[in-house]
């Protein structure tokens, strides 16, 4: 209390004056027993500051770490939400999905359901400053479980991610020679002498080969794991001790490695789309890309598709967006950096879509020109030997310079003319619509079709070095707001662990668990986890997200709360999106994964040595255990936490609060005399019969508005009862 206040002066006054310690009891908001005064340190005399908002005390941000600038901030949010999947995911669905006209319904979506979102992770973020668990706990602890269901996300995926960097530093090293060991089939010696092909590279090709042989070493089924390959193993742990060193110090070292890992890429991007328009095809295959099929609008796969791209592209659920945003500084534009992030993606995903089919048009274009040679030998071998009749060759055909259009013609007149016996041929059509329509994504695209493609450039080992170099720095960015979406709500939860042995702890835990992925059948507990852990959970948190903040906390609360944060009214729009549009988009989108869970064979695709091809086999019955035993797990903390909460089995982390919040809430108290402290207690020295009244308050009104909400859970009691985070005047209640 001021020293010059009219209570402590003695100053007649007409205000209503509390006159005994009940009455003061009245006002006492539900304290969490840890932050009693014993647990906060505070002497006997001292009384925690009443009625103060959610917005921590100077101390409070002095004692959080914070960002070097604004800068440094949005280069990790981009770092992290472009990742792995812009380069090789986004334009194999562009393909799939009709081309120019998928980027209509993803445009559409990233509106509806990728900004609304990503603006609301990036203020409950900014707003509470802490991580996704603290963060939940704050807005409903019975749903508290989100941060810990996001928390064990971050680490199923990041155990894989990682996997992927290191495959990546594999190839990087492997790039620094010429010719690149991927160009070319290695020859067998037989029988002492006799020099052969490599059967299985033979059959398939020369990158394939290497790919799943020299690289993987990789079993023919799940069930036999072969043991570790020792070069993957090495990799791997090369890629977490790079990751350790980068997050080691939290956002202190992260944010000076963003600043290369998130724009170096874009330097990689823009030099192979300069270079691959350059190359013969690469027109081919961008007008293929972007030739729109408008039908293919129609589809209910493909917005499913492209909400789950939308979701996944931004990092939404992950608790990475919100721990980067938690150390901004409260009047930080999180409306402008939401847009700003959201639409960086975007643009992103388009120039690697050009660099892919720019890159892959030319490969087409050289794989259709060697299927013209091969199958023009067969016509000449049938020619020499009497089977065809040189009457079916045009006079202007020169077989020494044969074009593709020349091939064509003299494909359609023998098949015309030799209708019934034309498959006995073996001739194949050679149509670069074909070649361009072999769709590929994830490892196929980077380590095999793009490879195979970067052998036929000038100079290949420069261009593969350059790109497995943005393949580790993507992959990068990704896993440094991974990690801190692990560590920050650790670090929130036990303010006394040092960040770094909590980060090397992590690294070596992870490293050790992610030998599962390194042994010979490792890519296919990748695919598992790649397909299991994250997809079905991550949707589930999200809309539990919207809903606890939309519909329990209250958009029109919310709203206020992002007015006193911004100094401006967020659009109208976000109501309607938060409250209505996002929730039924995410209900939709749950539905539709869980359908498409049911009716998919649940299987892998297996390389098969002996045909130098991939197989689809299903899960043994152990290995769709462990596939659902993921989701389960991840998915557990949700109902695990609101049971435990809901019958008081666990404290409520709601009024919970850090230490150095706990300092800040004792500076106010710093010029209370004990002499005016006592009077101000005890009034004359006898309790007054009839307390005065209690301060205005004002009660929160549910998402109607119309009555004020109750914690049922009564925690503590059998009644239910206002709760901190239910009252609008308690330190927890405001975001």
């Amino acid at each position: 209390m001021p020293k010059n206040s009219k209570v402590t002066l003695g100053i007649p006054h007409n205000e209503p004056v509390t006159e005994s310690v009940a009455d003061l009891l009245t006002l006492a908001e539900p304290l969490d027993y840890k932050s009693s005064q014993m647990s906060m340190g505070l002497s006997p005399g001292a009384q925690p500051a009443i009625g103060k908002g959610l917005m921590p005390s100077p101390g409070e941000e002095e004692g959080r770490p914070a960002w070097n600038s604004k800068l440094q901030y949005i280069l990790a949010q981009v770092g992290f939400s472009v990742g792995l999947g812009n380069v090789w995911r986004f334009p194999y669905l562009c393909q799939k999905n009709g081309g120019g006209a998928y980027l209509v319904p993803y445009f559409i979506l990233l509106i509806l359901i990728g900004i609304p979102l990503f603006f609301l992770e990036l203020a409950v973020g900014q707003r509470i400053r802490r991580g996704s668990i603290g963060v939940w706990n704050y807005v409903y602890p019975q749903l508290g479980g989100i941060g810990v269901s996001s928390l064990m996300v971050c680490g199923f995926v990041g155990l894989y991610y990682n996997v992927i960097i290191g495959w990546s530093i594999f190839y990087f090293f492997q790039s620094f020679q010429y010719p690149l060991p991927w160009a070319e089939c290695p020859i067998r010696v037989v029988n002492g002498s006799q020099a052969i092909i490599e059967p299985e590279c033979d059959k398939s090709s020369a990158t394939t080969y290497f790919w799943y042989r020299q690289t993987l070493n990789i079993t023919s089924t799940i069930e036999d794991s072969g043991g570790l390959n020792w070069k993957m193993t090495l990799s791997l742990f090369a890629a977490w001790l790079i990751v350790c060193l980068a997050v080691i110090k939290g956002i202190q070292s992260s944010g000076k490695v963003m600043y290369f890992s998130s724009l170096f890429p874009y330097v990689v991007l823009i030099c192979f789309l300069v270079r691959g328009l350059m190359l013969k095809g690469s027109v081919d295959g961008i007008a293929h890309m972007f030739t729109p099929k408008l039908e293919k609008m129609l589809e209910p796969q493909v917005w499913r598709e492209a909400a789950t791209q939308v979701f996944f592209a931004l990092g939404l659920g992950f608790g990475g967006v919100i721990a980067f945003s938690s150390y901004n500084k409260r009047d930080n534009n999180c409306h402008f950096d939401a847009a700003l992030v959201s639409i960086i993606n975007f643009i992103t995903s388009i120039l690697a879509t050009l660099v892919v089919f720019a890159v892959l048009g030319f490969k087409a274009n050289i794989m259709n020109e060697k299927c013209v040679v091969e199958n023009a030998e067969k016509i000449l071998g049938y020619l020499n030997t009497g089977v065809l009749s040189h009457e079916l060759i045009p006079v202007h055909v020169n077989f020494s310079h044969l074009s593709a259009e020349d091939y064509h013609e003299i494909y359609g007149v023998i098949k015309t003319v030799r209708e019934d016996s034309f498959d006995q041929l073996g001739l194949d059509p050679c149509i670069l619509e074909d070649e361009l329509n072999k769709a590929v994504q994830g490892t196929g695209l980077a380590f095999i079709a793009f490879t195979e493609a970067m052998t036929h450039f000038p100079a290949s080992p420069f261009w593969s070095v350059m790109f497995f170099f943005m393949l580790i720095n993507l992959g990068l960015g990704s896993m440094i707001g991974t990690m801190t979406g692990i560590t920050t709500p650790v670090l929130d939860a036990f303010p006394k662990i040092r960040k770094e042995f909590l980060c090397v702890g992590c690294c070596i835990v992870a490293f050790l668990c992610g030998l599962l992925f390194v042994q010979r059948s490792g890519n296919y507990f990748v695919t598992m986890f790649d397909d299991y852990s994250a997809g079905l959970p991550l949707t589930v948190v999200v809309i539990l997200e919207n809903i606890s903040v939309a519909w329990i906390y209250g958009t029109k609360r919310f709203m206020q709360d992002l007015e006193d944060m911004l100094g401006f009214r967020p659009y109208s729009f976000y109501f309607y999106m938060w409250k209505y549009v996002s929730p039924a988009c995410l209900t939709v989108l749950i539905t539709a994964t869980i359908i498409e869970m049911v009716i998919s064979p649940a299987g892998y695709n297996a390389w098969v040595e002996e045909l130098a091809s991939e197989k689809f086999l299903s899960y043994p019955p152990w290995a769709l255990g462990v596939a659902y035993s993921l989701i389960i797990t991840a998915m557990l903390p949700l109902p695990a936490v609101f049971l435990a909460r809901r019958f008081n089995l666990l404290s409520d982390g709601s009024n919970k609060l850090s230490v150095s919040y706990r300092k800040g809430m004792t500076k106010d108290l710093s010029g209370l005399e004990e002499e005016n402290e006592s009077r101000f207690i005890l009034g004359k020295g006898t309790p007054s019969p009839n307390p005065s009244p209690m301060p205005a308050h004002r009660p929160y009104l549910g998402p109607g508005g119309a009555q004020e909400m109750t914690n049922t859970a009564g925690y503590g009691t059998g009644a239910p009862t206002k709760t901190g985070y239910q009252n609008i005047n308690s330190p927890e209640s405001e975001l």
